[in-house]
């Protein structure tokens, strides 16, 4: 039986032959095995995917060693951490370091040279009750570029694309990260409405931090740079200005698209730190999994109380949850 593959199995498979980062390989491996139909005709083929995929798994969560015996610490993965993962990008000296040792207090190299960044750096940053993940990087230019950058921007929730407004190439150099980032397959986007046709390419929503706001030059920067990213999302902010820092954290709240659920037991109050995190448009079912697997399929209803609703206002298990909402279950 003919294996009938599509037009673009063959141009995945090429890239895929070509590629030697495991990481990105997986990444391939996996959409190749996604597209393949589905037939006797392939079943064979299936099984060669899986078996590669399996290895490349394998390979990838293994602990890296130099002469056999030191670990090293992969660039390409950070373990995702709180309710989101934020991966902070863009030129140099745009002050991203600055940027996340101030909203998380992981204390990354700060300098006033190029290039001080050297790895990746995770960082929790505080909204009210959360913590989001940061992940400060080296920066992008004509010249300099990681290679294991595309995985951890792939593998993120969000992309923030730091600019510097005291920049007088602040839209030639935005413009090389995001031509850089298409030269590897990655698009970014305000908003994310459907998969790219060309399953080589991922899409990443992207919001833009206009850094070093409030200095001399800001104030027309800041307008060419809306003039030529107009549909992203662009927010101005300055470390020496607290209100915009808080700016910023609502906009990435916001933008990962979650909401946070706050639960309670009968009879007892509500813990207002340990909230669950939803995507936006879970239920009252999803949140119950959330706490255990098995939750959702017990639950006979809920009582929910929260902005728009009548306090302890009865609820099946469909029930489309908001942001805020605290949440009674009853099994």
């Amino acid at each position: 039986m003919p294996a009938n593959l599509p037009p673009q199995y063959y141009e995945l498979e090429r890239e895929f032959a070509k590629e030697k980062d495991p990481r990105e390989r997986l990444r391939l491996a996996e959409e190749l095995l996604r597209i393949m139909p589905k037939h006797k005709g392939t079943d064979h083929l299936q099984a060669d995917m899986k078996t590669k995929i399996a290895k490349l798994r394998k390979m990838v969560e293994a602990p890296r060693r130099v002469s056999g015996t030191r670990q090293v610490t992969a660039h390409d993965f950070v373990e995702r951490e709180g309710a989101g993962q934020v991966i902070l990008i863009g030129p140099p000296n745009t002050g991203k370091s600055s940027l996340v040792d101030v909203l998380t207090h992981a204390h990354p190299a700060v300098g006033d040279y190029p290039y001080t960044t050297r790895e990746p750096l995770a960082g929790m940053m505080p909204f009210e009750s959360i913590q989001i993940q940061l992940i400060d990087t080296p920066p992008i230019s004509s010249d300099h570029y990681e290679n294991y950058l595309g995985n951890l921007i792939r593998n993120a929730d969000l992309v923030l694309l730091v600019c510097d407004l005291t920049d007088a190439q602040l839209i030639e150099n935005t413009d090389t990260v995001i031509r850089t980032l298409e030269e590897k397959h990655i698009v970014l986007q305000p908003k994310i409405d459907s998969a790219p046709e060309d399953p080589r390419f991922k899409y990443q929503k992207t919001i833009i931090c206009a850094h070093k706001a409030f200095e001399d030059g800001s104030v027309e920067r800041l307008a060419a740079l809306a003039a030529r990213f107009g549909g992203f999302r662009i927010v101005p902010t300055s470390i020496l200005d607290d209100s915009s820092l808080d700016h910023l954290k609502r906009a990435i709240f916001e933008a990962l698209e979650i909401m946070r659920v706050y639960t309670k037991q009968i009879g007892k109050e509500v813990d207002p730190n340990d909230p669950v995190v939803l995507p936006l448009g879970g239920t009252v079912e999803d949140a119950a999994n959330v706490i255990h697997k098995d939750f959702g399929q017990k639950l006979k209803f809920a009582k929910v109380w929260g902005k728009g609703k009548f306090d302890g206002q009865r609820v099946k298990s469909d029930y489309v949850l908001t942001d805020g909402d605290i949440v009674e279950f009853h099994i």
